[in-house]
């Protein structure tokens, strides 16, 4: 095990009914209040006029920044920084998912920050500071609520990447199951797939003496597996939603790679193809992990095999370790099949033609991962196997 600090200041409230605390918890930051949200979908289910009423309680002026898109654009950033400044505002609140959550967070580094916001992203700069930021969460799947990072586009130049800062840790995030009660089953399959995907780069690891560690990790796939597929068949089942809220949380707060070397290419990876097809986070990490994971198991065989026995139950009895891994490998692939998740890139509409700008952008600032270190080659080779 590696030495390690675990710094996660936010404040989370979980469970029923607590978008009614919401006032208090933003009262300590101001009265001028960046509302951040999506598409719409919070006006339809009444949150919206919820959200409202809380702030409105506390005599809050509210200026509102919608149509956060799925993979969230540098210009709509640019344009809440500016409505930010222009307003004076104290507080960005962020009512949605992780992108919408991840826009907030690059507005609030961007607006005392006097060159662009995407200098964050392309290590030109450091954030130094941050406006004050809380969420309410409606989407289980990125864990954004409760960790320092963010990921945005820049859509003209076809180009996602992410920042990250202790400084942009919402203050509080308020997570209520019920509010994904009405989340569209593809939604709800990509977001089980996204904190499945985030778990697996943090356990695919060469660090030993970890056992802790996995066993947190291992339990968080057990718990996404089985309650996913029971939110799946009841999108209002209380206890599936609430567990896989928290798992989502969980699998990103910085629990998990406390003393462990962690490895992210596989996100990488997915950002280049999202960065060009603007397709779901969630769909391209289905397709991608299982082909990574073929591609490098034998990194550590050990691992993989301890992973099929564990999460998969994969029976080792007369099998070589080299059989029993790609069965925890094909129990992978075939779970997400199982819900719904694409299996291919085909199948998203995308062909070959641009593999090779894909590959290059993922190395741009040298070889990705840890548990085997990935060139150009190594890229398209896997984006190959993609297709």
């Amino acid at each position: 095990m590696n030495s390690f600090q675990l710094y996660n200041p936010t404040r989370l409230l979980f469970g029923k009914g607590t978008v009614s605390q919401l006032g208090e918890h933003v009262k300590p930051y101001g009265k001028r209040i960046l509302l951040v949200y999506g598409g719409g979908s919070i006006k339809r289910s009444g949150l919206y006029d919820e959200v409202i009423a809380q702030l409105n309680g506390i005599g809050a002026e509210v200026f509102e920044l919608p149509g956060v898109e799925p993979n969230p654009r540098l210009a709509t950033v640019h344009k809440g920084i500016e409505r930010c400044r222009r307003e004076k505002v104290d507080f960005i609140l962020a009512v949605g998912g992780g992108s919408v959550i991840d826009a907030a967070k690059a507005i609030a580094a961007g607006v005392p920050y006097e060159g662009d916001v995407w200098d964050f992203c392309v290590r030109k700069a450091v954030i130094q500071e941050a406006l004050p930021l809380g969420t309410v969460l409606t989407l289980a799947a990125t864990g954004s609520e409760m960790n320092g990072n963010a990921v945005i586009s820049d859509w003209e130049k076809k180009l996602k990447r992410g920042m990250g800062s202790k400084l942009i840790y919402p203050k509080f995030s308020i997570l209520d199951p019920q509010l994904t009660f009405t989340v569209p089953r593809d939604q709800t399959v990509n977001g089980i797939v996204d904190m499945m995907s985030y778990v697996f780069e943090q356990y695919f690891s060469l660090t030993t003496d970890t056992p802790l560690q996995e066993r947190f990790a291992e339990s968080i796939l057990q718990t996404v597996i089985e309650n996913g597929e029971l939110a799946l068949k009841d999108g209002t089942n209380y206890a599936a939603r609430a567990n896989l809220m928290l798992c989502g949380t969980y699998a990103l707060n910085g629990t998990l790679p406390i003393g462990v070397e962690t490895d992210w290419a596989t996100h990488a990876i997915e950002h280049e193809v999202s960065a060009i097809y603007d397709i779901a986070h969630g769909a391209g990490l289905a397709i991608i992990f299982p082909n990574w994971m073929k591609y490098v198991y034998k990194e550590r065989v050990d691992r993989f095999v301890q992973y099929a026995v564990r999460v998969w139950n994969v029976d080792p009895r007369g099998k070589s370790d080299d059989e029993v891994a790609l069965a925890g490998i094909e129990a992978t692939r075939a779970y997400f099949t199982r819900i719904g998740a694409p299996a291919t890139l085909g199948q998203l509409g995308i062909g070959g033609e641009m593999l090779d700008r894909m590959a290059e952008e993922a190395v741009r600032f040298g070889p990705i991962g840890n548990f085997k270190k990935l060139e150009k080659d190594d890229v398209r080779t896997i984006l190959e196997m993609c297709l």
